[in-house]
């Protein structure tokens, strides 16, 4: 009888899974095309996403011909920026900026989850059990403005799917700076030199923490010039723990 109703039941899934593509057909999650199959990119959009290439300085992140990496390059040697490693994990481009800007100016974020879900095997690889993932922190009022703080929520879906550690609270920033967007290289280091520091109750929070933490991770959503990151990885050195960076996305030279 158990039988008979499971089949039942299979069999009125798939009518409302049929009724449901009759009413709501599959669209790409990037740029919305009709698909005859919900699995989220259309083929078109899957061909134009780009991974960020493995061949890279171990310290910085950044691109390097096959034979350098993986480094030190040329800019680490003279001025190494705060973390020890740096990863990426897509090409800011195409349908992974779409979707990334979709996600911050509109609050779609089911193209980014995606995303997130097809890196998973290589999130994985790098960050284990003992990691501790720490969002770059943003401007209070921009936040309370937004209702929404994206580093820390890409934190949130990056540990859950990793099986590691993520905290909010330790790394602040400190009074209100332009957005980077709208400043150039150097501008955006000056910006940020003082933006971050430690939480001023962190010592009670890290406490808690430091013996179950080998690493730090400060990650973000798009990483461009690197001075972020840099500056957010320095305030963070305070904790002793060896620090890194991870960037959903990263901007380049070939784009």
């Amino acid at each position: 009888m158990l039988d008979g109703m499971n089949a039942l039941s299979t069999k009125a899934s798939k009518a409302v899974n049929r009724l449901s593509d009759l009413l709501f057909p599959p669209v790409c999650l990037f740029c919305h095309a009709p698909m005859p199959a919900g699995n989220g990119c259309c083929a078109a959009c899957l061909a134009d996403i780009s991974i960020w290439s493995h061949r890279i300085c171990a310290r910085c992140g950044s691109e390097l011909p096959a034979p350098l990496a993986p480094g030190p390059c040329g800019h680490c040697l003279n001025s190494p920026p705060a973390q020890c490693e740096t990863h990426s994990l897509y090409r800011y481009h195409g349908p992974v900026r779409e979707a990334i800007l979709g996600w911050k100016l509109q609050g779609h974020q089911a193209a980014v989850r995606w995303l997130l879900a097809q890196s998973m095997p290589e999130l994985q690889r790098i960050l284990g059990a003992r990691s501790l993932l720490l969002p770059v922190p943003m401007p209070l009022s921009r936040m309370r403005k937004n209702g929404q703080h994206h580093a820390a929520n890409l934190c949130r879906w990056m540990a859950e799917g990793a099986g590691c550690q993520w905290r909010w609270q330790l790394l602040r920033r400190v009074g209100e700076q332009p957005r980077q967007s709208a400043l150039s290289g150097q501008a955006r280091r000056k910006n940020l030199r003082k933006a971050f520091a430690l939480a001023d109750d962190y010592g009670p929070l890290w406490q808690d923490l430091a013996g179950q933490v080998d690493e730090i991770w400060i990650a973000d959503d798009i990483l461009t010039t690197g001075s972020t990151l840099h500056y957010a990885a320095r305030a963070s050195l305070k904790l002793g723990k060896p620090v890194k960076v991870l960037s959903l996305a990263r901007t380049s030279l070939k784009q």
